[in-house]
């Protein structure tokens, strides 16, 4: 089973992500403050780990920086009530593979974890990606479906290849601002809905069976049938 330490100064907060990892499907290892959560992924293996940022005894970013330090590559999403873009940029930089501001839906939690949890197995010199009958070619830049090749611009390549990537994964309109645009995520934009529909357009012609499934007031899954 899939292990995460859960490193959370605040009993209902830590219960309620243990709560929600469970569920997942994972198993919860809480600890409450900085040095016991630091021991702890020092000294026990985890497939993950999620940070709070702000921690009795050793603040998350000095905890992050000493086990990257001590050679950790164990996956991180800090979770933090801190919204600032630069309190993101320095978690980010401190060594955190992603950032979940509080408060946070359950799922997302989960969601954010598997994806980290894919990317982090992923084979290095890996090249290309296949969904059912889809196919996409990291190094020429290409997409075929079909047998058909598929015309993409750079941004619709980019969300296809994170949508492939996280095949099956239920992936947020928050997610996919953030890991393919790269900037925080407006909750007024509609600029996901757009590039979604533009690429089931081009993905999911008539005839085929859907791969881009909306999931109402959540997000986007590529389901592969």
């Amino acid at each position: 089973m899939t292990k995460i330490l859960v490193i959370e100064d605040d009993p209902q907060t830590a219960e309620e992500i243990a709560a929600c990892l469970t569920a997942g499907g994972f198993e919860a290892v809480n600890r409450f403050d900085g040095p016991t959560g630091l021991e702890a992924a020092k000294s026990e293996r985890f497939d993950a780990i999620t940070l709070d940022r702000m921690l009795p005894g050793l603040d998350g970013l000095e905890l992050i920086k000493a086990l990257r330090e001590a050679g950790s590559e164990a996956p991180v999403l800090m979770v933090s009530a801190l919204s600032d873009v630069d309190d993101r940029v320095d978690g980010l930089r401190a060594g955190g593979d992603d950032y979940l501001i509080k408060p946070f839906a359950p799922k997302e939690l989960v969601a954010r974890l598997e994806v980290l949890l894919r990317r982090h197995r992923r084979p290095e010199a890996e090249v290309r990606l296949a969904v059912a009958d889809l196919e996409l070619d990291l190094v020429k830049h290409e997409a075929w479906r079909d047998g058909r090749r598929i015309e993409l611009l750079p941004m619709e390549f980019q969300l296809l290849e994170f949508m492939m990537r996280n095949a099956g994964q239920l992936l947020t309109r928050r997610m996919i601002f953030e890991k393919v645009w790269e900037y925080y995520f407006d909750p007024g934009t509609n600029l996901i809905n757009v590039h979604v529909g533009k690429l089931r357009r081009k993905i999911d012609t008539p005839g085929l069976v859907p791969l881009i499934r909306t999931e109402r007031g959540q997000g986007y899954m590529l389901h592969a049938p």
